[in-house]
């Protein structure tokens, strides 16, 4: 992370008054691949949890440019009502900070029980670059965070850069290691700036956001496996099924546990989508949650065990593409579990995978 005191134009440059002397370092040359193979981020087996802040970076417009919309207005999409997708709607940033040099912003709450102690935090930001505008790719691996109560900070990628043209979509997802920012700057608003998303309608839509995952250490919280895995994996035609092996993780029996998955493109008018975990080899175990029907689990919400939980801004509950749910584990767990695995299928949608985690007791509880 390099320090930033306001944007400038294009948000690369400190502004003027502090330029001469502390002038703004350059994002290095990132590499990007069109796939990569998701892989295990973070394990850690402690006393505490799990959690996340998320939000999306473009909404429609208050206006809509089609007829279709008609039916479901702007302002009734974004508050949930019917099945609304991003492709029927003219598709503009969201900006919610002051600073009129960002183009998008969105601010989420990051919640902390109480004496937790940050042992880990990954921020993943991504969305599509070719809508009724270009994007250019030089701009993945860049946002700019606030921390609550703060001022933006340049954030750079420190990974690999999945980044993918297909469908009609130019699709990119980056990631970095912030956990030095949000163990100073502990709970509160963190605000996410300048994710490099493309506005306009296409046959496609437009889409992205951010999330943050944080991992923490409580003493008196339960034993549990804290597991974070992430890459660049994209459902279509001729793959509409993707596996990840999350490995050994040994879970007594009825132990309790949650999923998070972050996922773009989920459209609500196309059904099929769907989400399982399997907690034993050779047993498959559906998941769903009243926010994801078993056959539309990756539908444009931003949820904890199907209610929206995360106090954000804006508070859209259909976020047109974005998707960073948690699911109720539990019912998956009921037996235990050993070498597990979570699935993903897509019938007719397309959708690019970025990450994956997963809390889980270790210990039988009292």
């Amino acid at each position: 992370m390099v320090p930033a005191v306001r944007r400038g134009i294009v948000c690369v440059l400190f502004c003027a008054a502090l330029a001469a002397a502390l002038p703004a370092a350059a994002a290095p040359p990132m590499k990007e691949q069109p796939r990569i193979p998701f892989a295990q981020r973070y394990y850690k087996l402690q006393h505490g949890g799990l959690v996340r802040a998320a939000n999306s970076a473009i909404t429609c417009r208050k206006s809509a440019a089609n007829d279709w919309a008609a039916e479901i207005p702007c302002l009734s999409a974004r508050g949930g009502k019917g099945d609304a997708a991003n492709h029927r709607y003219d598709m503009f940033y969201t900006d919610v900070d002051d600073d009129p040099n960002t183009f998008n912003s969105s601010r989420a709450e990051l919640v902390l029980p109480k004496n937790a102690q940050v042992t880990y935090a990954r921020l993943y930001w991504g969305g599509n670059l070719r809508v009724g505008e270009q994007k250019p790719p030089k701009d993945n691996g860049r946002v700019l965070v606030a921390e609550p109560g703060g001022s933006y900070k340049d954030v750079l990628a420190d990974s690999v850069i999945g980044h993918r043209t297909a469908n009609g979509a130019d699709a990119f997802q980056a990631t970095a290691d912030v956990t030095e920012l949000v163990r100073n700057s502990g709970p509160g608003m963190y605000t996410v700036a300048q994710v490099n998303v493309a506005m306009g309608r296409s046959a496609v839509g437009a889409w992205g956001g951010w999330t943050l995952v944080v991992a923490y250490a409580k003493k008196d919280a339960p034993l549990r496996h804290l597991s974070l895995w992430d890459g660049f994996e994209t459902l279509a035609e001729g793959r509409r099924s993707f596996r990840v092996e999350t490995g050994r993780m040994r879970v007594p029996m009825g132990g309790s546990g949650r999923l998070g998955m972050i996922t773009y493109d989920g459209d609500r008018d196309i059904a099929g989508d769907s989400v399982a975990f399997e907690p034993h080899p050779r047993r498959t175990v559906p998941l769903t949650d009243s926010a994801n029907a078993p056959d539309g689990a990756l539908n444009s919400t931003i949820t904890d065990f199907g209610e929206a939980r995360i106090r954000r801004e804006p508070d859209h509950r259909n976020t047109l593409g974005y998707d960073s749910d948690v699911i109720d584990l539990s019912p998956a767990l009921r037996r235990g579990a050993s070498d597990t695995a979570v699935r993903i299928g897509a019938a007719r949608d397309y959708l690019w995978l970025g990450a994956l985690f997963v809390e889980a007791d270790a210990r039988a509880r009292d």
